[in-house]
């Protein structure tokens, strides 16, 4: 009996870490209407969560055309956008509010 009790502990261990193991995790911060970092690496073939924390105080907009993406955050705000699940290449965004300084790119490998 306690080899099946143990079976079925190992069973809940693994399909609970499953559960928590979830997308990827990157975090992008405008400071002074810039990305940093301006150049994020994601895994191919594989959504993740990309965290964008507005230190500003006033809004910013998370724009590319290449990646089908716009988002505002506002001055002082976090927000969360789904990303992939991508080819290799990479993938260019801007601040659409201040769009010659804050600039970046997604590479995907």
């Amino acid at each position: 009996m306690r080899k099946y009790q143990a079976a079925g502990f190992a069973l809940i261990i693994l399909s609970s870490m499953s559960v928590f193991a979830g997308k990827p995790e990157f975090e992008l911060t405008i400071r002074q209407h810039l990305f940093e970092p301006s150049i994020i690496v994601i895994p191919a073939n594989t959504k993740i969560k990309l965290w964008v924390s507005n230190e500003d105080a006033s809004p910013e907009e998370f724009e590319s055309y290449e990646l089908n993406r716009e988002k505002v955050i506002l001055g002082g705000q976090r927000s969360l956008i789904f990303i992939g699940p991508l080819p290799p290449g990479e993938y260019p965004f801007f601040g659409e509010f201040n769009p010659k300084s804050a600039q970046g790119k997604i590479i995907v490998e």
